[in-house]
């Protein structure tokens, strides 16, 4: 990397940054061919638009540096701040180092021995400082995801609509399974209610793979159909709605049989006779089990399953997750007001997306997008493109709060 070109330079390099992209743009317009310098400035230009950013950074770094240079007596706290900061603290020094080399690089771009390979390794450079700006930094700025972990546990109701809307509600169910085969995880229908003209009034759905919570997580909201019944004679188009709630799933409780988010004595416990379709054992054997939480009046009921004890472990999971989806729901409620953060968090009444059949669109109402087709939704990469975008809307927020919190901080 042209290192035995660089020790005259090296006095030059601890210029400070804005001195160093002064001289870069005077350097740019004094080259006889401007069009190797246009990477340059788009990097500046990148630069400047992130100076805030680089500024967190900066500070979050210098933090990082003094928390693992101070003693800590006990060990315990303190390599913890050690092991949570050295990541950051890796990248600004390799983010600072990196500039070092651009900037005993760029003069020999005004070299005509030299400028050909100069260009080359100015250009690998400045790849990978655009890299740390735009993915580096923001991700490790970000905080982690506590569900990333989690498997998913998606509820299913129809809303507005009737028939039509139980249909919708079988579509989106069978998108949603869909999805997760692809993603090579494990959806199984838990419990379901089928309706008359084929589809279903409600349905729940378990994901079991590792990150299926952070992905359906999205989908928690109104989604609404526009489409014509098959039952409508005169071809108007009809509005219907399913509400969905995905809730992080929750195994088993340990093995010594403690549970975290509620105490057994809380719970009522009741069971009866299953009804509807199901065999032999309908109305004979008191094999339906329904829970209801006390403190919350959160009820779950389950029939689906053949034995009363495996309608109770289906009852009881899904109680844990519910449960759980108020904690964490309580929990960053906590962390905003901590930080005075007013922005709000998605609401499970709003509606989040539209299908238009008629027209083949399909638009989610956060990202203000109606370029999906309905193919491409149940059929195709829809789906997954919808939620990349959504997390990575939602990591930019995520980011937005925690500078805001370094700022406050300062201030």
């Amino acid at each position: 990397m042209l290192s035995f070109l660089r020790p005259w330079l090296h006095a030059q390099s601890r210029l400070a940054p804005t001195r160093h992209a002064a001289a870069q743009c005077r350097r740019a317009s004094n080259l006889k061919k401007p069009a190797q310098w246009e990477e340059l400035k788009n990097f500046e230009r990148l630069q400047q638009d992130q100076a805030r950013l680089l500024r967190v950074v900066q500070k979050k770094a210098e933090l990082a540096k003094a928390g693992a240079d101070e003693p800590d007596p006990t060990g315990k706290t303190h390599g913890t701040k050690v092991k949570n900061g050295k990541p950051l603290l890796e990248a600004w020094a390799r983010w600072q180092h990196m500039k070092e080399v651009l900037n005993t690089t760029l003069p020999l771009l005004e070299d005509p021995e030299m400028r050909d390979l100069a260009k080359d390794e100015s250009a690998g450079i400045i790849s990978e400082l655009t890299h740390q700006l735009t993915h580096v930094f923001p991700s490790l700025l970000t905080p982690p995801s506590e569900t990333e972990e989690l498997s998913a546990l998606i509820e299913l109701k129809s809303g507005v609509g009737g028939s039509e809307s139980s249909l919708f509600l079988t579509d989106i169910l069978r998108m949603y399974e869909r999805f997760a085969r692809n993603k090579r995880w494990h959806p199984t229908i838990l419990a379901s209610n089928e309706s008359d003209n084929g589809g279903m009034k409600d349905a729940i759905l378990e994901v079991k793979g590792e990150g299926a919570y952070d992905a359906f997580r999205w989908e928690s909201g109104v989604h609404r159909v526009q489409r014509v019944p098959a039952t409508e004679s005169s071809g108007r188009v009809h509005t219907s709605t399913v509400a969905v709630v995905v809730l992080p799933l929750v195994e088993d409780p340990p093995s010594d049989g403690k549970e975290d988010l509620f105490d057994m004595e809380d719970v009522k416990i009741e069971v009866m006779r299953a009804r509807g379709a199901g065999g032999q054992h309908v109305n004979k054997t008191e094999s339906a089990v329904r829970l209801t939480h006390v403190p919350t009046g959160i009820t779950v009921s389950m029939q689906d399953e053949r034995s009363q004890h495996q309608n109770k472990r289906r009852a009881f999971q899904v109680l844990r997750a519910r449960l759980l989806d108020q904690k964490l729901i309580r929990d960053q409620a906590v962390r905003r007001a901590a930080r005075r953060d007013l922005v709000r968090t998605a609401d499970r009444s709003e509606k989040i997306r539209t299908y238009n059949y008629p027209q083949d669109r399909v638009t989610d109402h956060r990202l203000g997008k109606g370029n999906m087709s309905w193919d491409d939704m149940f059929e195709g990469d829809g789906l997954q493109i919808l939620v990349d975008e959504l997390k990575e809307k939602n990591a930019m927020d995520a980011l937005e709060d925690t500078m805001k919190d370094l700022e406050s901080a300062e201030s």
